[in-house]
């Protein structure tokens, strides 16, 4: 029986005094080819609180997981000689892209790791999912563990889709209202890095919204390397929160840039994005002392490409150990 010294009791701050959320970036894509049924299935397995699809859309409006809309890095296209007329120049890079191709064709791909460093033993044995196809997978594992298990889709380059004709919002709606994600307290999230389509989301629908922000330096060099892409104040008029990249949260030595703190004096979640093993960012000497240093600054939740590391770091957190 445990005393009541050790009991976990959360010591950091986040917004509602929860636990942070663990959210399996792109799945399990530490381990697995990202965007793949088995990587989701294996987030859940490993205890992912929500799991993260980047969506993009088929020539044919089908939503379907990947993080680019090109096709090259993730894929095997290459290897498929009928398809080799479809290499076009898009934005300066020559690739194939997913608005080219229905889901059909789509459907004729194999999923391989887009990582250096990473193993390639999964390569060229998943196909490549589509929206519906990966919320039946979480409906089935609810219903088999008795566990909720939320979805965390990203739109991706949704300006893009729609100045070729292909809208996200309607699909996007349809999907989620067709698994029974009818209401604000669903455990759902919808993320883009472009606030337009959030703006119309809230309008639109009720659902929790994440608006994703990067340091404006990466556009501007004269500005404060804590400045997001987007103010915090203008955030909070239409999201429920931010993705902030974490170098907005920690500066160069590791000391709080305050960037939390002030997201939440707006009532705004902070989901901070993302954290590898295989890549800890300076000055951390290992994933270790980046996971807690991350939870200490009372984050809501983090995106990882290793759920096992997310949910071990947060529960040693949660008993205050380093």
């Amino acid at each position: 029986m445990m005393t009541d010294a050790q009991v976990p009791v959360w010591i950091f701050p986040t917004q509602y005094g929860e636990f942070p959320v663990i959210i399996a970036h792109r799945g399990a894509s530490g381990y697995l080819p990202e965007h793949t049924l088995e990587a989701y299935q294996l987030a859940m397995d490993l205890g992912a609180d929500f799991i993260e699809p980047d969506l993009v859309l088929t020539k044919d409006g089908h939503l379907i997981a990947r993080h680019d809309y090109y096709l090259s890095g993730t894929t095997d296209i290459a290897d498929h000689p009928e398809f080799s007329d479809r290499k076009r120049v898009l934005d300066g890079r020559e690739d194939w892209f997913v608005e080219d191709f229905t889901l059909a064709e789509i459907k004729t791909l194999l999923a391989r790791q887009g990582f250096k460093g990473r193993s390639k033993a999964y390569d060229d044995r998943f196909l490549i999912p589509t929206f519906d196809e990966i919320l039946s997978l979480i409906s089935d594992n609810e219903a088999n563990s008795g566990r909720i298990i939320g979805v965390y889709p990203e739109t991706k380059h949704p300006a893009h889709f729609k100045a070729i004709g292909l809208d996200f919002v309607k699909p996007l709606v349809a999907a989620l209202k067709r698994f029974g994600y009818r209401c604000e307290d669903c455990p759902v999230f919808i993320q883009s890095f472009e606030p337009e389509i959030l703006r119309q989301l809230r309008e639109d629908t009720r659902y929790r919204l994440i608006m994703l922000v990067y340091p404006q330096k990466d556009d501007d060099p004269n500005a404060a390397p804590d400045v997001p892409s987007i103010s915090l104040e203008e955030a909070a008029r239409f999201a429920h929160g931010v993705g902030p990249s974490k170098s907005l949260l920690l500066d160069e030595a590791g000391q709080d840039r305050g960037f939390v703190t002030r997201a939440h004096d707006l009532g705004l979640l902070v989901h901070v994005w993302t954290i590898r093993d295989d890549a800890v960012a300076a000055p951390f000497q290992t994933a270790a002392e980046e996971y807690h240093r991350i939870f200490s600054l009372g984050v809501d939740g983090i995106f990882t490409d290793f759920t096992p590391s997310g949910v071990l770091y947060r529960t040693l957190a949660s008993y205050g150990g380093d």
